[in-house]
């Protein structure tokens, strides 16, 4: 395992590799630690800005990975995460604006940002020919 590939990755990739490991790591952790308490909430917004961030940064892979793609190429099948995970936070946010039943079900559409979002298209990262699996596997 070596992250020299991912140090040397375009700067758009590291953010949003790096991202996704804090959210993932920090996603374990609000799922395991007491809810409802100040850190809680505090590690919840940090999550929720971390996953707008590698939401918005997925956007802009394909490009600087391949300068001068048209946009009409910038977008393949994986981009429905990104377009998930949009909707997932504003969804979350708008039930924790709520109270009673409502405030507990925002815990539902943010597990579904880390299953869809963390864990299967981050399963797409390790996939051969992928940065993350030189990373995991070497080249």
């Amino acid at each position: 395992m070596s992250f020299e590939p991912l140090l040397t990755a375009p700067f758009i990739i590291q953010i949003h590799a790096f991202g996704a490991m804090a959210a993932f790591a920090l996603g374990i952790v609000q799922f395991v630690a007491p809810k409802g308490t100040l850190p809680h909430k505090t590690l919840g917004l940090v999550w929720i800005i971390l996953m707008t961030t590698i939401a918005t940064s997925s956007i802009f892979i394909r490009p600087a990975l391949f300068p001068g793609l048209p946009f009409t190429q910038w977008f393949s099948f994986i981009h429905l995460f990104t377009i998930l995970t949009y909707f997932g936070v504003a969804q979350g946010l708008f039930l924790l604006t709520r109270s009673g039943p409502a405030l507990k079900a925002h815990a539902k559409a943010f597990r579904g940002i880390f299953i869809g979002g963390l864990v299967i298209a981050g399963a797409f990262a390790f996939l051969p020919g992928r940065i993350m699996h030189a990373v995991l596997f070497g080249a």
